[in-house]
């Protein structure tokens, strides 16, 4: 294959990754069985036991909309260190960034790169724009878009699992239009606080010609009262490059204290800048 043949190649496949994971990750600003071909991520491995009589639809989607209500009031900010990762089936990493992801209430993003290796293709064309989009997201439109509501979902109750430490509520989530920031599959809801604790699925339409597939894991964790990600996978089948998946690990959560913005005059990096 010639140079300039190769290098278009290496475009398109960083393109597509940045797609898919772009789609994943931004529908969730706020807020299932993930397969392919044989494959899972993060496969779970507790039944699903019946639903104990009384819970219905309207009242899972209005606890939920309670709680998001009050985690909007309460949190004022976090910071967070990340790690984003694009994979080989085999655990080859291709391009890795780690950085501080700060929150500041209502709607403000900002993040750091203070290490990064591996393809500088796949960083700029894949990496950067995810983390920029999510920046976007918290402040735009696709905020309410994306959010697990009546306006978007319908859902279809499925039981009751064991999840870790966490008893949840298992339901199917049915987007009510095909529109990039939902998605089709399974939502995990704590059975005391009702809060998302878990997200499987794939995006509710097509991503683009070159992805035939994206499967997504997030698993949430509990912060200081706040459920905030923990893990989140991508599973992305590119045609004719087979599959890749997308890794990010959210860890070293400081939340509402004044460290947020002394973070942001003590960590050296280099900030993502907007691409185009």
């Amino acid at each position: 294959m010639r140079r300039k043949d190769r290098a278009t190649s290496h475009t398109k496949l960083a393109l597509s990754l940045g797609a898919a994971a772009i789609v994943a990750i931004a529908m969730f600003a706020a807020k299932a069985k993930a397969q392919t071909s044989g494959e899972s991520l993060l496969n779970l491995e507790a039944r699903v036991e019946p639903l104990r009589p009384g819970v219905t639809e309207s009242q899972l989607l209005a606890e939920l909309a309670t709680h998001n209500e009050e985690r909007r009031t309460a949190l004022h900010d976090y910071t967070v260190l990340r790690t984003y990762q694009v994979v080989d089936l085999k655990g080859k990493v291709h391009a890795e960034e780690i950085g501080r992801m700060e929150f500041l209430s209502p709607d403000k993003k900002a993040f750091t790169v203070t290490a990064e290796s591996g393809s500088g293709l796949v960083r700029h064309m894949a990496l950067n724009p995810l983390i920029n989009s999510e920046i976007e997201a918290a402040a735009g439109k696709e905020h309410h878009d994306s959010a697990i509501s009546t306006d978007n979902y319908s859902l279809n109750l499925l039981g009751e699992q064991q999840l870790g430490p966490y008893h949840c509520f298992v339901a199917e989530a049915v987007p009510k239009r095909k529109a990039k920031y939902l998605f089709e599959g399974r939502v995990w809801i704590d059975a005391n606080d009702y809060s998302v604790v878990r997200i499987e699925g794939h995006p509710a339409t097509k991503l683009s010609f070159w992805i035939q597939r994206a499967d997504f894991v997030r698993q949430y964790q509990k912060v200081d009262g706040f459920w905030l990600p923990e893990t989140d996978q991508t599973l992305v089948q590119v045609r004719l490059y087979g599959k890749k998946i997308l890794k990010i690990e959210h860890r070293n959560y400081l939340v509402n204290t004044d460290q947020s913005t002394n973070a942001r005059s003590t960590v050296r990096g280099t900030a993502v800048t907007q691409t185009n």
